[in-house]
């Protein structure tokens, strides 16, 4: 499978396990990413996001955003968009 850089990890946050996300790209909920850094590797469906404490179905580059993640990532840590 192929993956297209769409942004890295700003922040994150412990409880709830949330991660944000400055985005470079496209990213609508559906999508499967991959979070890779160096102790990450992590891919996952992006179930949700928020922008600003408010739900949206996609988000662009430039946004920033926050999704729930099931483990830690960790700031500068790379976001992957996996196509097919």
């Amino acid at each position: 499978m192929a993956e297209q850089e769409i942004g890295t990890v700003s922040d994150f946050f412990a409880h709830p396990v949330v991660a944000a996300i400055e985005l470079t790209g496209t990213l609508k909920t559906g999508d499967t990413i991959h979070i890779k850094g160096h102790t990450t590797d992590l891919e996952m469906a992006v179930e949700s996001m928020q922008i600003d404490n408010a739900p949206v179905e996609e988000a662009t580059a430039g946004d920033s955003i926050g999704i729930k993640v099931p483990e830690r990532v960790r700031n500068g840590d790379t976001i992957y968009k996996v196509t097919e």
